[in-house]
């Protein structure tokens, strides 16, 4: 893949690790990195397709996203951005509900997250799907 894409659906799944395994061989997709908890929970994946990616988690866990989503249905959308902080700043003064102010993550990333009119959750930060930076 030579270009990391700037969305991406975001899914929790009940059984995370027979979701990958359906995606990965009902549906071609190519398992491209799976962090696992201590306990074996799936904490994030990311499943490539062609010059897409997915990435994916367990329902029922800690955190902003997490609680985000529990009234939100099972899907999410990420949109990488270069500058999270006038991202941001943009959607508050556009009235954008914010969920979650920038923040800096414990894998390097800085994202902020947001819920649309409709009630779906989106994600914009720094982080680049398939390299992990």
């Amino acid at each position: 893949m030579s270009q990391s894409p700037t969305i991406c659906p975001t899914v929790l799944y009940a059984d995370a690790k027979a979701a990958i395994r359906q995606l990965t061989k009902a549906f071609g997709f190519t398992e491209t990195a799976v962090y696992e908890s201590e306990d074996g929970v799936v904490e994030h994946a990311e499943l490539s397709f062609g010059n897409g990616v997915v990435m994916l988690g367990s329902k029922g866990r800690e955190g902003v996203y997490a609680k985000a989503m529990a009234d939100a249905g099972t899907t999410g959308v990420f949109v990488h951005v270069d500058d999270v902080d006038a991202h941001h700043q943009h959607a508050v003064e556009q009235g954008a509900e914010i969920l979650m102010p920038p923040t800096d993550q414990d894998y390097g990333a800085r994202d902020y997250m947001a819920r649309d009119v409709e009630g779906n959750v989106w994600s914009f930060g720094t982080y680049t799907p398939l390299t992990g930076s």
